[in-house]
């Protein structure tokens, strides 16, 4: 019990960790990229990044739902990210906590902020100054669609990782595999437990 418990915060706080320096780096390099374009653009950038969360998500939900089984019988015939498609179901509760919470969460907060920068430059396009009622009804617009798309599209995404989990894992799989192959770079390991003779 006190070995599960000291697993599960040694987890915690390397995921807070992740969160942390991912948060950093997605800020700056999202703020570093609207800064230089227009309005029109920076919109766009956002809707990407919605996508990207609602994605992480789908991704983190077809990971709860899929079965080993199927991956299983892949790995008979020795296809390519089979491997670690099984990896990923059997650490789907650390991989969903992972995409839906750090990515999904990251990608919420860098949508809100990046929202505000592309107001403001909308507003000031249109020549309103920082802080008129036209800004605050642009961003009041603007705010909602985001937080629509991101709610629907996640409630869309959960309905296609429930039904089509196995291909959505196995092509995250294969990611990881070529990931595995050309970088050396193992992202789950197998750890199951060698029984005692």
């Amino acid at each position: 019990m006190k070995e599960s418990m000291r697993k599960s915060l040694r987890w915690s706080w390397m995921i807070a960790v992740i969160t942390l320096v991912l948060a950093a780096i997605f800020s700056v390099i999202s703020t570093a990229v609207l800064s230089g374009v227009a309005w029109g653009a920076g919109m766009m950038i956002v809707f990407l990044i919605v996508l990207i969360g609602v994605m992480a998500d789908t991704i983190g939900v077809a990971a709860t739902a899929a079965s080993e089984r199927p991956f299983h019988a892949m790995a008979a015939k020795r296809m390519n990210g089979s491997k670690q498609a099984v990896s990923i179901t059997r650490n789907a509760d650390k991989f969903s906590n992972f995409t839906n919470d750090v990515i999904g969460d990251i990608a919420g907060v860098i949508s809100g902020t990046a929202s505000a920068y592309v107001v403001l430059q909308l507003a000031l396009n249109l020549g309103h100054a920082e802080g008129s009622v036209i800004q605050f009804w642009i961003s009041v617009l603007f705010t909602s669609i985001v937080a629509a798309l991101t709610v629907g599209g996640k409630s869309v995404g959960k309905t296609i990782a429930i039904q089509y989990s196995t291909p959505i894992i196995y092509r995250v799989g294969r990611l990881f595999y070529l990931i595995e192959v050309k970088l050396g770079i193992t992202i789950f390991k197998d750890k199951r437990k060698k029984s005692k003779r």
